[in-house]
Formats: structure tokens, sequence, C-alpha cells
């Protein structure tokens, strides 16, 4: 968990690479003067060498098949899976159902605009069910509301101290530009707790802290206990417990009222401005990597939450097949990498979209939602 909590604290902090710095606009630019236009992110992911991209294996790929579209056109959806430690019971569901075919022949029911598209057997737990549902397979994990959640084993992280700074993001401008952050020094009195910091920790909205855990996007909270742990109060990076966050492409678990938390049988995925409320209240499962523009456009339902009704249930897409991608002949396994989240290009990535400086742009942001900094994922080459 070591990995975790320090790539988090790079991406609590945003902090500014040495390449990045050296683009900054000086005073005299940021008055007018011209200037080499900064590359945009896009750009800057693009440059990346090839040693900071990771492979994403077989067996974390779900590849769904749609029924071909109104011209006939074939519809594909590939989906990555969470990996351990988050939601790993709710995944070996999904590739168990996945495995036995269950979910082949099931279809889209729900549509909800700027929320889900949800995915299930249109006979198990919809409201417009007008049949049987299909039996489960055996074997299926139960789980429980705490795991929703991990906990961290926080262990000893080192640089904050050892360096003797902390950067605390959120300062939005001095001297008539734009900051990225401030360098504070700890001192002895504020890590006594007899001093605060000069500058107020940032905070979530839903939760103490965001960052990223092997290129997901992820959230926590810290310990309450200020007298045994009294560095987490200075320290945003220290977390006890982390989840995944609902962004949008991030694909969950759909469930009943508490204490039920769903078995994977049915799925949902993000279309939407990220409903962060969400998070711990439902299990994230995966996020979608391609064939995202199947699911965000298919027409909506009317019924209650979007489901379609029984007089639209011609609305309702078909889905064909769900395979793990390592059961497919090796030379129709899809291979998809993403930009490691720990190395220096995605730091460069992350701190250009919080701070846009390419041509269109006029005011620099100053920061980013952790949703807003998407992990870029590409075809293998």
């Amino acid at each position: 968990m070591r990995t975790m909590l320090l790539a988090a604290s790079a991406a609590f902090a945003l902090a500014l690479p040495a390449s990045a710095q050296d683009s900054s606009p000086s005073s005299s630019e940021a008055v007018g003067q011209t200037r080499t236009p900064a590359p945009a992110p896009s750009e800057i992911v693009a440059a990346g060498p090839k040693a900071d991209w990771v492979a994403i294996p077989a067996e974390d790929l779900l590849v769904m098949t749609l029924a071909p579209d109104a011209e006939g056109k074939p519809r594909q959806v590939v989906i990555q899976l969470m990996p351990a430690p988050f939601s790993q019971g709710w995944v070996h569901n999904i590739r168990l159902f996945a495995r036995a075919g269950w979910y082949d022949g099931i279809s889209v029911n729900r549509v909800q605009d700027n929320y889900v598209t949800q995915w299930g057997d249109p006979n198990y737990d919809n409201p417009e069910a007008t049949g049987k549902p299909k039996p489960l397979p055996e074997g299926l994990r139960v789980m429980g509301e705490k795991d929703y959640r991990v906990t961290a084993n926080m262990g000893l992280i080192n640089d904050p101290i050892v360096h003797g700074y902390e950067i605390w993001p959120g300062v939005r401008a001095r001297e008539g530009r734009p900051l990225d952050g401030i360098v504070t020094p700890v001192t002895a009195e504020m890590l006594a707790g007899t001093a605060e910091p000069s500058l107020p920790v940032p905070r979530d909205s839903y939760a103490d802290g965001t960052g990223f855990f092997e290129g997901w996007p992820v959230a926590g909270e810290r310990t309450l206990d200020k007298d045994k742990d009294r560095i987490q109060h200075f320290f945003p990076a220290f977390l006890k417990t982390m989840w995944p966050t609902h962004c949008y492409g991030m694909v969950g678990v759909g469930r009943n009222y508490s204490p039920d938390t769903g078995s994977g049988a049915e799925l949902y995925s993000v279309i939407g401005h990220a409903p962060r409320h969400l998070d711990r209240n439902i299990a994230l499962v995966g996020r979608v990597i391609e064939g995202m523009e199947h699911l965000s456009s298919l027409p909506r339902g009317s019924g209650a939450l979007g489901f379609y009704t029984a007089e639209e249930a011609a609305k309702r897409t078909p889905i064909l097949t769900v395979r793990v991608a390592s059961d497919l002949p090796v030379g129709e396994q899809p291979a998809f990498e993403y930009l490691s989240t720990e190395s220096a290009t995605f730091a460069t990535y992350a701190e250009a979209i919080a701070n846009r400086r390419d041509p269109f742009f006029i005011v620099p942001a100053g920061g980013a939602d952790i949703c807003n900094i998407r992990v870029p994922v590409r075809r293998a080459e």
C-alpha cells in the first residue's frame, strides 16, 4: 500500500516537475510580452516515452459486444476491471458472470440523462420486468458495505518529513499571475500541533484528499485520532482509508437498498457529470476505456430513474456477448496500456490540466478536480 500513498501524495500536491517550472510564464510575459506557446496536455502525453506506459493484462479487460446500431455498424465496449485491493469480490463475480455466459443476451435497460447507462437481465430487479429472471451462477461472493473502501497500511512515508516541505495547492494568484502552489516549511511547532500551517489544507468536496493509485482515481480520509497521528492533520497524503471515485466512464454495480451490495448482475457506467455522492455507497469495479460513445449516446428512458417503460421495450439495446479478453483467441485479444500515474510525464500532464497555458486559454485555473485529470489509456502498439 506504500505505492498507493506515495502516488496519491504526488497527485494531491500536483507538484511541479522541473520541466513544467521552466515553462511557467515570467512576470513580464504575464503582462503581454510574446512567449513560446506551452504544449497542450494531449501533446505532453504524445511526447511521453514508451517507458512511461504500463500494459493492462488481458485478464483485466472485458469485451462487451452490443447489437449493431440502426445503420448496421458494429458496437464494442472495452472495460478495464478494478485492480486489487479495491472491489475484488465484485470483480471476481463479474469474471464469473462473463465466463458462465450469463451476460450474453441481456440488455441496456436504463439510460438516465447526465447520470448513468445501466445494463443487466431485463427481468432481474427491473420495474418493467415481464418474465422470469435468469438463474444466477454458482460461486458468487457476497460483499459487505465495508468493502466499498480499503484501509491503508500507513507504514512510514518519508518524503514530506525528510525534505521538510509540503506543497499546499490552491493559491490562485500572486504578483498578478497564477501560482501552482506554494512551498510551506514544516516546523517543529507544526508537527507538535502547537502551530497551524500558514495556508489552509485544501479539501476535496467529498473527501480529505484525492489522488491516483496505479492509474485509477481514488479519494481518501485521514484518521480522526489527532493525538495518535497528529501529523495527518497537516499532510493530506496520510490517508487511513481510500476508495475509487465516480468519474465519467467508471463502471459500478447496481444494487437494492442497504444492506444489499449487488452481485455484479447489473452494471452501470457514468455518462454525465461525476456523481461523487455515490462514492462509498456503491461498488465501483472498472472503467470504460474504449467505445464509451456506444453507451453515452443511447436513447434516454422515460420511466422512473431513466428505466425504459413497457412501451419503450424497443429502445433496449441487446448485449450479444461479454468476454474476458484473456479467454479470446490470441489474435482477437485487445491490447491496451495506461500512462503511469507515477511518471514524470503524468505529473507534467496533470499540472498542465490544472494550469492550461496553451494558446486558447487566458487564465490558468490554478487547480483541477480529480475527475478532470483523466488518466490516458491507449491501444498498445
